[in-house]
């Protein structure tokens, strides 16, 4: 649309110029490519925070206290100051109260919501969709080598107790908890928790249980559906009613034959049966290999070997986040359909067909939000022609075809709100090293070199750079740490933090525009 990059000239044609039907929000985001950061104050003065991200309207930014036990949450505000003198272009004399942290963030509140021997959870934090309600997490300390008990998976670590706080982020009241006891949630970059409209869904790994609650407009958390031990709501009362008229003779045939069946995780469990997850799994696998054959015989040999031969292994599966495991155990996944408590789809995560669907409709596996249209504008092999180029590059570089594949749906299922929306992430307008810096909500290796963010039109200048850590580089022999990127979704404004392997308070920089 636009011929040139002068913003004067841009918002001339913006008043004469009708864009093409669906293309007027994108239009506005190429505004951007001139409202760019274009300062930086280093090593600001600030509260040792652990800081979190920035809520999608931008109203929030949220942070926790060093010790893990408060919730301090800030609303940004704009610098404003006053200098006295004729030239201000080189920043030389900059206002020193202008590089203090409370210039630019206001604290609404501090909530403590870490009681006793629980921690908060720094890298988890789940907003709605409305803003109205946070999801914050507390929990003890892991027990490695729990006992595996009351069916419990073995292997998997225990955690005493887990408490998920629903908070009202306009005033930090906390509406309601949910507690889980001797159990496993994967926190870290909410792994273990997902948010759809107001449904959530919690995996509990040490039990097998996807928990369904409802986050309901009065701020209460509602136990919808547990879907693992039984898939529809009446199975246990059907089952514990069926029971009744089993003989004890026939409850104890039950019972041996299923301990030769491979089902023994847990000594002291008294179910007869498999998960009803598990059981589901097992019919889709034995009737897609049963249609795949018309000839009989074909048929039985093609069970005997793909089903019979591993039909411990499919017993073994267990729900897990896929993670870089991956790349030595094998992986599977399944697509499950509540409604009808039916399993629809079952992929190895090395086939074909699920890389298929991976590269051609990456945005539905983000399930984003459908009320804020920055979320369509995150940039994915599906929707932009320059991470399309990025993926085939790769693809051409692999030794090995299978393992690119893996690589690629290591990330499957995508976390819940993972990816910042800000527009300086458009594949569509700037070009940079996604090896230090990407849309994606993950701790980078700190580095001394500025991120550059460059034009991706002509004339394909370098418009910001963005530097983690003091501006001359660590020069006290600390070790070199983590940094990480928080962007604004649609103000000039960025925050870098570094973090060193020593407990030392952050090195924290903030980037906006004068």
């Amino acid at each position: 649309m636009y011929r040139s990059n002068n913003v004067a000239a841009r918002i001339f044609d913006r008043q004469i110029v009708t864009p093409p039907p669906g293309t007027s929000f994108h239009c506005v985001r190429r505004f951007y490519e001139n409202i760019v950061p274009n300062h930086t104050v280093y090593d600001v003065e600030c509260p040792d925070h652990s800081f979190r991200k920035f809520t999608v309207d931008g109203e929030y930014l949220i942070t926790f206290s060093r010790n893990h036990r408060d919730l301090n949450v800030y609303r940004p505000k704009w610098l404003s100051f006053s200098y006295k003198g004729d030239e201000i272009d080189t920043f030389l004399d900059f206002p020193s109260n202008a590089q203090k942290f409370e210039s630019f963030f206001n604290l609404i509140y501090s909530v403590s919501l870490a009681s006793c021997n629980e921690l908060i959870c720094k890298d988890f934090f789940i907003y709605m969709e409305s803003n109205r309600f946070g999801l914050f997490a507390t929990s003890t300390a892991q027990i490695q080598d729990a006992p595996a008990v009351g069916g419990a998976v073995p292997g998997i670590p225990s955690i005493e107790k887990i408490t998920f706080h629903l908070l009202r982020l306009e005033d930090g009241e906390i509406l309601d908890a949910k507690v889980f006891l001797n159990d496993f949630v994967n926190l870290a970059h909410n792994t273990g928790v997902f948010l759809y409209d107001d449904l959530l869904a919690i995996v509990s790994v040490r039990y097998q249980i996807i928990h369904i609650l409802q986050i309901r407009d009065s701020g209460h958390l509602v136990d919808v559906r547990a879907l693992g031990t039984f898939c529809r709501e009446d199975d246990e009362l059907f089952l514990h009613s069926s029971t009744q008229y089993v003989g004890v003779a026939e409850r104890s045939r039950l019972l041996a034959s299923d301990v030769e069946n491979g089902y023994h995780h847990s000594p002291s469990n008294d179910n007869s049966f498999l998960s009803g997850l598990k059981q589901r799994l097992l019919s889709f696998i034995f009737g897609r290999i049963w249609n795949e054959e018309t000839d009989h015989r074909l048929r039985v040999q093609c069970l005997t070997k793909n089903f019979y031969f591993h039909f411990q292994d499919y017993i073994d599966l267990i729900i897990w986040k896929v993670s870089r495991m991956a790349d030595h155990h094998r992986a599977f996944f399944a697509v499950y359909d509540m409604e009808t408590t039916e399993i629809v789809a079952f992929f190895q995560n090395s086939t074909d067909d699920i890389y298929f669907l991976f590269e051609r409709f990456c945005n539905h596996f983000h399930a984003a939000s459908r009320n804020s249209l920055c979320f369509n504008f995150i940039s994915s092999h599906s929707n932009n022609i320059h991470a399309q180029e990025q993926l085939r590059s790769l693809k051409n570089k692999a030794v090995s075809y299978s393992q690119f594949v893996k690589k690629m749906l290591v990330s499957l299922p995508f976390n819940c709100q993972s990816q910042s929306p800000s527009p300086y992430f458009d594949l569509s307008l700037f070009r940079y090293d996604e090896k230090l810096i990407s849309a994606t909500d993950r701790h980078r290796q700190s580095t001394d070199h500025p991120i550059k963010f460059i034009l991706r039109r002509s004339p394909y200048s370098l418009r910001f750079k963005i530097k983690s850590g003091p501006e001359g580089g660590i020069t006290d022999g600390r070790t070199k740490g983590v940094s990480s990127f928080l962007f604004h979704p649609f103000l000039p404004l960025v925050l870098s933090i570094q973090q060193t392997t020593y407990l030392l308070p952050s090195v924290v920089n903030i980037h906006f525009r004068i």
